[in-house]
């Protein structure tokens, strides 16, 4: 049987003293991960991210189970992922060890719920599910009910089943109201999943307050930090606050601030970047904003059908459907979150190229999804208006069951229309030429204008002669009397 000492051992091979430190560590961030007994230090997370994985021992006991647990939690946490998915794969086949346990149900729910936000964490939901799920069935604690819920409930809203997510937040909400909790000990994972499916609802006064309840959670912790602002950023994309929200996540992707973030929170946040540029009728800039990325390997994120919703605002349908083709035949391990989105534009695209019947088809397909997951309106936002309203419409004649499904996408589609199509912190000048225009909404932010090129993707010089050109057009001599008339016009 393996001693939790030598687990640590074989984990971080150092002298006595710091064995005795690490198992320490470990044994009370498990224990803190759970409400009602304080949360983990920082310090000891930042040092169990960087403790080497351990081989899996001859026979599981709780606390070696609970060693595991506090470092996939710290791995996740501190955004220390290079490990992947192989990782859990080294322990565990499917929802069960791959070697012999002799567990506690309370310890055998703590490690899955472990591995469920883990896996959460490098981008695979529909697995961080499923062992959430399990988690929930070996719970026999009202703490252990929570930690298992909330982790549960990220992974459904990061997969886009929105219909599933919202009660399962309720149900850990609830819960911890009952136990009556330190606020303190919230699970951050709860917040995270709230505000997935507020902006699915595009409800951005809820997004609001919990970018305000993420940063008072941890006042001191940069990562919590990162994540509320990066809700904020999501406020701006329902409130078509495009320059803004332009300029805020351009601080965040690469500011000091993106060193103490999540992966998933950094990935979702380059999609919306690329999102503000597309609405800010910039779709070059928006397929740039993610030309590299690479998704991650479940899809918690999909980089493709993002490049692809710019390449069709560009006109160039084929690539379009050239660049999801593998995503499209890998549907049944794909994140539900984005599939939706991907189905939409391909059926546009096929439509363009002629291809009438493969179009009405992955329209089908998007509604059925959508009808399922509960999704409704955010995978239309950017696609043209018109032309997914009439493959909705072919859809639901193919499909009489869909009628109910389109006649609420329809009503989505109408509300997105009468919003006002673009809503950045000035309005259009007379006499501002479209580039000196973009430039204007940069203008008044707290960029420098050093930082506004690296932005544009110019030259220092260029933006000086255009900064000169606005100054003059709008009668001023100086940024601040730029910035006083930009906003009193907006």
């Amino acid at each position: 049987m393996a001693d939790p000492g030598e687990v640590i051992r074989r984990a971080h091979p150092l002298n006595v003293e710091p064995h005795d430190t690490l198992r320490a560590a470990a044994l009370l961030t498990a224990t803190r991960l759970l409400p009602g007994s304080g949360v983990p230090e920082p310090r000891h997370l930042a040092l169990l991210a960087e403790t080497e994985a351990f081989d899996p021992p001859r026979r599981w006991t709780d606390d070696g189970a609970r060693i595991l647990s506090a470092l996939l939690v710290a791995r996740a946490r501190r955004d220390a992922l290079g490990d992947g998915i192989a990782l859990i794969a080294r322990y565990f086949d499917g929802t069960h060890l791959n070697r012999p346990a002799g567990l506690s149900p309370g310890a055998r729910s703590e490690l899955l719920s472990s591995v469920g936000e883990y896996l959460c964490a490098v981008g695979s939901p529909q697995s961080g599910v499923r062992f959430g799920e399990e988690a929930q069935l070996f719970a026999d604690t009202d703490a252990l009910r929570y930690r298992a819920l909330a982790v549960s409930s990220f992974g459904l809203a990061l997969n886009g089943e929105n219909e599933r997510a919202a009660p399962t937040i309720r149900a850990a909400t609830d819960l911890f109201v009952e136990a009556g909790w330190n606020a303190r000990e919230v699970s951050f994972l709860v917040l995270l999943a709230d505000c997935l499916v507020s902006a699915a609802r595009m409800e951005h006064d809820r997004l609001s307050a919990i970018s305000g309840e993420l940063a008072a959670l941890a006042p001191d912790d940069p990562y919590l930090d990162y994540a509320s602002r990066a809700a904020e950023v999501m406020c701006r994309v329902i409130r078509r606050e495009f320059a803004d929200g332009i300029a805020a996540s351009w601080q965040l992707l690469h500011g000091s601030r993106r060193h103490s973030s999540q992966r998933a929170v950094r990935h979702l946040l380059m999609c919306m970047r690329s999102d503000l540029f597309l609405a800010h009728d910039q779709p070059a800039d928006g397929l740039a904003a993610v030309a590299s990325a690479l998704s991650p390997e479940g899809h918690g994120t999909c980089f493709a059908t993002q490049r692809a919703v710019a390449l069709l605002l560009l006109g160039r349908e084929r690539e379009a459907l050239l660049e999801t083709d593998a995503c499209a035949a890998s549907e049944d391990d794909h994140c539900l979150r984005s599939l939706p989105r991907m189905l939409l534009l391909r059926a546009i695209a096929f439509r363009r190229i002629g291809q009438e019947r493969r179009a009405r088809q992955s329209m089908a397909s998007a509604l059925m999804l959508i009808s399922r997951t509960g999704s409704s309106r955010t995978p239309f936002i950017m696609l043209p208006a018109t032309e997914c309203a009439d493959l909705v419409e072919a859809a639901a004649e193919d499909h009489p069951e869909l009628a109910g499904t389109a006649a609420s996408i329809r009503d989505a589609l109408r509300q997105l229309a009468a919003r006002p199509h673009a809503a950045p912190t000035t309005r259009d000048l007379t006499g501002l030429t479209p580039t000196e225009h973009a430039l204007a909404t940069l203008l008044v932010t707290d960029l420098s204008l050093a930082e506004i090129a690296r932005e544009r993707s110019v030259s220092v010089n260029t933006v000086k002669s255009q900064v000169r050109s606005i100054y003059v057009k709008l009668g001023v001599s100086t940024r601040a009397q730029a910035i006083a008339h930009l906003r009193a016009d907006a």
